[in-house]
């Protein structure tokens, strides 16, 4: 998604060559036109699949969630990282490790907003290692309901988790791949390289 792709040239920055920084507009302050802009795509990307449900995890994921949620007009879950006194029974769980953050949390979902009824759609804004996606995987399974795609924000295509959830048969649609951060700068993946490949 070219859109993303100038944003990421524009505002984000690279750490290092594992860390790219967005929170100018993703994961911390948040460009509501982007993310509807970004909800559309998924939205298009997704319309023919029946999608009853998306789900993704606090808190980043939410705003891309949110938009898309509107333009597909189905609700959607986050999966919380932390406990809360009012979520306490009948859960779906899962644990997370965060690569960014290095740490571990255990997600929960009220059982009764999934069932064997739904196809889900999980979204979330970046894919490194697959550990998050994985994790909601699982617990879309716990419920019975079927994951039938995997929406990302931003893919770093040079670790592993795309391949990951592709080798488990599932469907990732990621709206800008990046192939490395090197010298201050992200290199996508475009098209056209993709079919030289």
């Amino acid at each position: 998604m070219r859109l993303l792709e100038e944003k990421i040239k524009q505002d984000g920055r690279v750490l290092n060559e594992n860390v790219l920084k967005v929170d100018s507009f993703l994961n911390h302050q948040i460009d509501p036109t982007l993310m509807n802009d970004l909800g559309k795509e998924f939205s298009r990307r997704f319309a023919a699949d029946g999608i009853t449900k998306i789900v993704t995890i606090e808190s980043s994921g939410i705003a891309p969630a949110v938009m898309t949620g509107l333009h597909l007009a189905v609700p959607v879950i986050f999966a919380r990282k932390r406990k809360s006194i009012t979520l306490t029974d009948d859960l779906l769980t899962a644990s997370v490790h965060s690569f960014t953050k290095n740490e571990t949390n255990e997600l929960a979902i009220d059982r009764k907003y999934l069932n064997e009824n739904d196809k889900v759609l999980i979204i979330d804004d970046f894919l490194a290692n697959g550990q998050a996606a994985l994790a909601l995987v699982e617990m879309v399974q716990q419920a019975n309901a079927k994951v039938t795609g995997i929406g990302i924000v931003i893919e770093k295509s040079f670790q592993p988790g795309a391949q990951k959830l592709k080798e488990k048969g599932l469907r990732v649609e990621s709206l800008a791949r990046i192939s490395a951060l090197s010298n201050g700068e992200a290199t996508f993946i475009t098209e056209k390289m993709e079919e030289s490949i």
